[in-house]
């Protein structure tokens, strides 16, 4: 299936990015999700005004669809971004299981402004105990009755 953005969607997610560094109000990412051509989710980087590092335009944008589509899956959905994802918020659109993304500029762009994200992209791909931030596992085995749980759950919805 061949994609086909609309670049309206990327002005408006541009323009987002741009208000919202413009405001003072954060960082210059923004994002906006479609469904059937439609805007149902918009988000800009708040990371700083709400003290959350996880505030990306992306994960916002996810998190607004989602609220107004009343679900956890944004099937049938696509995410326009000012700029190529993190690694974070690449995850969360797979998580999502949006349909495709769009970006605008290239996580070389945001290296230039000062946004580097190749250490989180090198750190992905080593072993746990390679990495940079410290981890070890600690009662694996108990940890595994979560899981255990999940399994012989009758009320759990898959996702």
């Amino acid at each position: 299936m061949a994609l086909q953005p609309n670049p309206e969607f990327m002005r408006r997610a541009i323009a987002l990015a741009t208000e919202n560094v413009l405001s003072g109000a954060g960082g210059p990412f923004a994002a906006v999700v479609t469904r059937r051509g439609e805007i149902v989710g918009e988000g800009v980087n708040t990371v700083t005004a709400s003290n959350d590092p996880t505030a990306h335009g992306e994960v916002n944008a996810i998190r607004a669809a989602a609220r107004a589509l009343k679900t956890f899956t944004l099937e049938g959905c696509e995410l326009y971004t000012s700029c190529e994802p993190c690694p974070m918020c690449l995850a969360a659109a797979y998580w999502a299981r949006l349909d495709a993304f769009y970006f605008g500029a290239r996580t070389a762009d945001a290296a230039r402004a000062g946004f580097d994200d190749a250490v989180l992209y090198g750190e992905i791909s080593k072993d746990a105990a390679k990495r940079k931030l410290p981890s070890k596992q600690v009662l694996g085995d108990e940890a595994w009755a979560s899981f255990a749980a999940w399994l012989e759950s009758t009320k759990k919805i898959e996702y």
